[in-house]
C-alpha cells in the first residue's frame, strides 16, 4: 500500500490498529499519543538522525534509573509535565493545601519517627523546628494523620545522593499526628540545590541553556482516613530560585517564613538551642469523594 507524502496514511493505519483496545481509556490515551507524535514529526519534519538521537536519549534515560534515582521522573519534571499533571488533577476544596510534584527522591518507606524527633542525623546547618496541624478543609483536626517528610541537607544533597557521607534515612521521617492533628519535628533549614546533572537530563538542561536549581524546600505527603492525600512542598521564603524553579513547582501558597525565634521556653519545649528557626505549616486535606 502506498502512502501520501505527509504520511497521513501511516497515521490512519496505526489509529485503526488501536480500535480493538479492550480498555477504553487505554485506547483513548494511545490514540491521542499516536496522533500528537505523528503531527509533531510532520510539523518539525523530523529527520532520521534526530529520531535516532531521541531514541538514544530515552535509552540513556532508562539506563540512568536505579532503585534510588528516577531519571524519567526528572525528565518529566524539567519538561513541566509533572507539574502539568499535578495541576490537571490537583483541584482542591477551598482552603485545602495545594499539591505539587513528588520529585525523584521519594522513598516508599521513610523511617518511622516520634513527634519532635530530629530528622537531621548529621547536625549541619541552621537548626529549625517545623510544626503544624493536619486538618480537614472544614477545620476539623485529623488525629492519627500520617505525615511523610523528606528533604535535602543544608548543602543541598539528599541521603541517597551521598551514601557513605549521609546515613540512610537522613532528612526523612514518617510522623503520626497527635489527638489534635498536630505534628512537629526538628531538622536543619534546607538549602537550594541543583537537580542531578550527571545524566541525560543534565545534558538536556545544558543544551537548552537552563540552570538546574530548585529553591529550598521540604517535601510532604499527608494522608488521613476518608480524605484525599496531598503531595506538596514547604518552600523557604526569601530564598533563591523561587521564581525560576527548574521543575516549575513553586506555588506561592506553599512559601513560609522560617522565622528566627528567640523564646527560651519554646526552645526547651522543642529541644533545640535558642534562638532557632521556626516554620509553621498546616496541611489541609479535602474529604474523599
Amino acid at each position: 500500500m502506498t502512502t501520501d507524502a505527509t504520511g497521513a496514511g501511516i497515521t490512519g493505519q496505526v489509529l485503526a490498529s488501536l480500535r480493538g483496545t479492550a480498555d477504553p481509556r487505554l485506547g483513548e490515551l494511545l490514540t491521542g499519543l499516536v496522533r500528537h507524535l505523528h503531527d509533531f514529526a510532520r510539523e518539525t519534519r523530523l529527520t532520521q538522525e534526530e529520531w535516532e538521537r531521541a531514541i538514544a536519549f530515552l535509552t540513556a534515560t532508562g539506563q540512568a534509573c536505579t532503585d534510588t534515582r528516577q531519571e524519567f521522573i526528572l525528565l518529566s519534571d524539567v519538561l513541566g509535565l509533572s507539574m502539568l499533571v499535578e495541576t490537571l488533577n490537583g483541584d482542591r476544596a477551598a482552603g485545602a493545601t495545594e499539591s505539587t510534584v513528588l520529585g525523584p527522591f521519594h522513598l516508599t518507606e521513610s523511617p518511622v519517627r516520634a513527634l519532635g524527633d530530629d530528622i537531621d542525623l548529621v547536625g549541619g546547618g541552621e537548626r529549625c523546628v517545623v510544626s503544624g496541624r493536619v486538618r480537614s478543609a472544614d477545620g476539623t483536626p485529623l488525629p492519627g494523620a500520617v505525615v511523610d517528610v523528606w528533604q535535602a541537607d543544608d548543602k543541598g544533597y539528599y541521603d541517597v545522593q551521598q551514601p557513605g557521607v549521609q546515613p540512610a534515612g537522613n532528612g526523612r521521617g514518617l510522623f503520626t499526628a497527635d489527638a489534635e492533628g498536630r505534628f512537629w519535628f526538628r531538622t536543619c533549614v534546607p538549602a537550594a540545590y541543583p537537580i542531578p546533572t550527571d545524566g541525560p537530563v543534565g545534558g538536556l538542561l545544558r543544551a537548552t541553556g537552563r540552570h538546574p536549581y530548585r529553591p529550598a524546600h521540604i517535601h510532604f505527603i499527608a494522608t488521613a482516613e476518608s480524605h484525599t492525600p496531598v503531595t506538596t512542598h514547604l518552600f523557604v521564603a526569601g530564598g533563591d530560585y523561587l521564581d525560576s524553579d527548574a521543575v516549575f513547582a513553586v506555588k506561592w501558597s506553599l512559601v513560609r517564613d522560617f522565622a528566627e525565634t528567640d523564646d527560651p521556653a519554646l526552645a526547651r519545649e522543642f529541644g533545640v538551642p535558642n534562638p532557632f528557626r521556626h516554620a509553621r505549616f498546616d496541611l489541609v486535606l479535602e474529604r474523599a469523594a
